[in-house]
């Protein structure tokens, strides 16, 4: 794995869900188990993909308590805790019940519901929870997603925090989509700052700025693709080819609306897990998009 902490490939993980809509923590660790085994580094949990929001304190404690199984067969299988709300004291306990659960690190949001929150009012609400929640042998990730959180941390604002905890802030998971931010990120703090993209269709370009790898939504499915393109970058080559497909199909999965729903579908129709479905207010994939989605989104075999 590359030298950096918390690097490599890790899948944005869906979340698995009952009829009535409560977490099946039961299948959790064989749908990890299935991640690892697919070239996973690890997996986050409670992120987006995973409907994080959603879920209450009580119900993301079970659910991590749930993916801690998987290190009984995969024990060098990295977990990532989603953590970010917009209470403080909320995201402050989320985060030190993941660590104290032995996870690797903590992805945390903006407090999300404050767009109007200035930078200097983010560096003291990210401050508080570093202090307060993170042993200085641990780490966060802080989570860029603009488009979803109306809130947009500042490469001054990274580094800030970076400069102020070195040993605990040691990197962004970046979903803005924005290749121009991917690579003033590279330019300014991938010497020193781990950059995890959250876009499958900016993986190599990203990698060449900088990134130390990814975590995406599509590596529930296609993580043999995006780990392909990780390790021959760290044999110093490119996977142009792979990377092309990666982006069409990406492509293709963004004309889709509710994306936990036709992952779900998806991974329910290629590798034989129930059918979970997604909690209100997500909607399921409509019957009719269903036959479209197997259509245009064609898995290749030698990744089933």
């Amino acid at each position: 794995m590359g030298s950096r902490p918390l690097a490599g490939v890790y899948a944005a993980a869906l979340t698995p869900l009952k009829a009535d809509f409560t977490p099946d923590i039961e299948i959790l660790p064989e749908f990890l188990g299935f991640l690892a085994d697919r070239d996973c580094h690890g997996a986050l949990l409670m992120g987006t993909t995973g409907e994080g929001p959603s879920f209450s304190l009580r119900e993301r404690t079970e659910i991590w308590q749930s993916a801690c199984q998987v290190h009984h067969v995969h024990p060098d299988f990295h977990l990532l805790a989603g953590t970010g709300t917009p209470s403080l004291q909320e995201t402050t306990a989320l985060t030190r019940t993941a660590f104290n659960l032995g996870f690797d690190g903590a992805v945390i949001l903006p407090p999300y519901y404050f767009r109007s929150a200035t930078q200097e009012g983010l560096f003291r609400w990210f401050s508080e929870v570093i202090r307060k929640a993170v042993p200085s042998s641990k780490n966060i990730l802080c989570y860029h997603i603009p488009q979803l959180t109306g809130v947009t941390l500042s490469i001054d604002l990274l580094m800030r925090l970076r400069d102020a905890f070195p040993d605990r802030c040691v990197g962004i998971k970046d979903s803005s989509g924005d290749p121009k931010f991917a690579k003033t990120l590279g330019e300014k703090l991938s010497s020193d700052f781990v950059v995890l993209t959250g876009n499958d269709k900016l993986f190599s370009t990203a990698l060449e700025s900088g990134a130390s790898g990814c975590i995406t939504a599509s590596a529930n499915l296609i993580s043999p693709c995006l780990r392909k393109i990780w390790d021959s970058y760290e044999q110093g080559s490119q996977e142009i080819e792979t990377q092309s497909w990666v982006r069409e199909l990406r492509t293709k999965i963004d004309n889709f609306r509710s994306p936990p729903a036709l992952y779900k579908f998806l991974l329910s129709h290629y590798f034989n897990f129930p059918r979970w479905p997604v909690r209100p207010p997500l909607l399921p994939l409509p019957q009719e998009l269903e036959q479209k989605a197997i259509s245009e989104i064609i898995i290749n075999p030698e990744l089933r």
